[in-house]
């Protein structure tokens, strides 16, 4: 299983995440017919793995391990500090907040929502591509799925 998530984690984010993302000590929440559902290290969720397509979702214990793993601007949407209060309590990020995001995100990516000093505000999925969040005006760049401030809830 771990071997699993690690090539998972490698194809999403990038050669050799996957074993610094996902330590010997990780353990699994298995679905009833025994695939892989969650991956967690002491006691909190690193990453979900979703049924429908087989990719990641991070959590936000993945998710701070991955800013630390990743180098910037790698897998990164950088938003306007005045919008950060709102991220970090779940609300999506629209393309008119969007400072910089890594040109390499296509939609459907699981990205890290960053302020401009490079702190982790949440984690969600890109709508758009990097380059169009950094272009439009207008809609929504990142559905996030967990801001900072829900992080008591995981």
């Amino acid at each position: 299983m771990l071997k699993r998530v690690r090539i998972l984690a490698d194809y999403q984010f990038g050669k050799d995440i996957g074993n610094q993302l996902f330590p010997e000590s990780c353990r699994f929440i298995t679905s009833r017919r025994g695939g892989v559902r969650q991956v967690m290290l002491d006691g909190r969720r690193l990453a979900t793995l979703r049924a429908h397509d087989g990719r990641l979702t991070l959590g936000l214990t993945g998710a701070k391990r991955l800013c630390q793993i990743v180098n910037p601007p790698g897998c990164r949407v950088t938003i306007q500090d005045d919008v950060c209060p709102y991220i970090a309590i779940g609300k999506s990020v629209f393309a008119k907040h969007v400072m910089h995001a890594a040109l390499d995100i296509q939609a459907g990516d699981e990205v890290l929502v960053v302020s401009g000093d490079g702190t982790l505000q949440g984690v969600g999925s890109a709508m758009i591509s990097g380059k169009e969040m950094f272009l439009s005006e207008c809609g929504v760049a990142v559905s996030v799925r967990k801001g900072k401030d829900q992080e008591d809830k995981e």
